[in-house]
């Protein structure tokens, strides 16, 4: 069955990357260029929902992606290869039953001393939505590398709906926004901190650029921290 997940995962990737030509994108605030020209590898955060619209907007020459071990992960895997990013599976589930997620982090670990970025869902794999989980934070903390939070709107897109992370797939000819919040700096802190660090930028950098996304996802009641 795995086989049949890449190979259908490779046929819609060639799809994906045909719709991707066809969009333009957009990107605001952006910190990598000053981290770049500081010689710091950085770790990217984003949403769950927004997997598909990273790679897309993805201008990296060389990035790694932690993907978790599920069938939806198959199906991903070929459009990042097709993109430039290196599928590294694993993922520590809500209940901590170990799931690849230690061997995971190290070779993103590894990557990251070579200085190509990681890319985390950080409430993945099963969410709850926008409930970001300790694996980025606890790279950071452990590398002393900075983290950004991104991000993404699209003009056009079909939403999953009945999906637990509302996932958004991009249509032709849409328009990408990015929007990136950071550097958060984990020197000196704990885990705890820089995880709620970056669930905060995450949720206020959405309740900003898709406010109408957001108020679906969230609820009315989810606090509209500024970045």
């Amino acid at each position: 069955m795995r086989v049949l997940r890449y190979l259908a995962g490779f046929i819609a990737a060639l799809l994906l990357n045909a719709v991707r030509w066809t969009c333009r994108l957009t990107t605001l605030a952006d910190p990598r260029p000053a981290l770049r020209q500081q010689g710091r590898p950085y770790i990217i955060c984003l949403l769950h929902a927004h997997q598909l619209l990273a790679v897309f907007a993805n201008d990296e020459p060389r990035m790694l992606a932690m993907v978790s071990r599920s069938s939806d992960g198959d199906y991903l895997v070929p459009f990042l290869w097709l993109r430039r990013v290196r599928a590294v599976r694993g993922s520590t589930r809500k209940d901590r039953v170990e799931k690849g997620g230690k061997q995971a982090l190290a070779e993103l670990r590894e990557g990251l001393a070579a200085g190509i970025p990681p890319l985390f869902a950080v409430d993945g794999p099963r969410g709850p939505r926008g409930q970001v989980q300790r694996g980025a934070a606890q790279l950071a903390v452990e590398s002393g590398r900075p983290v950004i939070a991104a991000v993404l709107h699209c003009s056009r897109r079909r939403i999953l709906e009945r999906a637990w992370d509302r996932f958004q797939i991009p249509l032709p000819f849409a328009r990408l926004t990015l929007s990136i919040a950071g550097p958060i700096e984990p020197a000196g802190r704990d885990v705890e901190s820089v995880r709620r660090e970056i669930e905060e930028h995450l949720a206020a950098l959405e309740w900003r650029l898709d406010p109408d996304e957001a108020r679906r996802a969230r609820g009315d009641g989810e606090t509209r921290a500024d970045v």
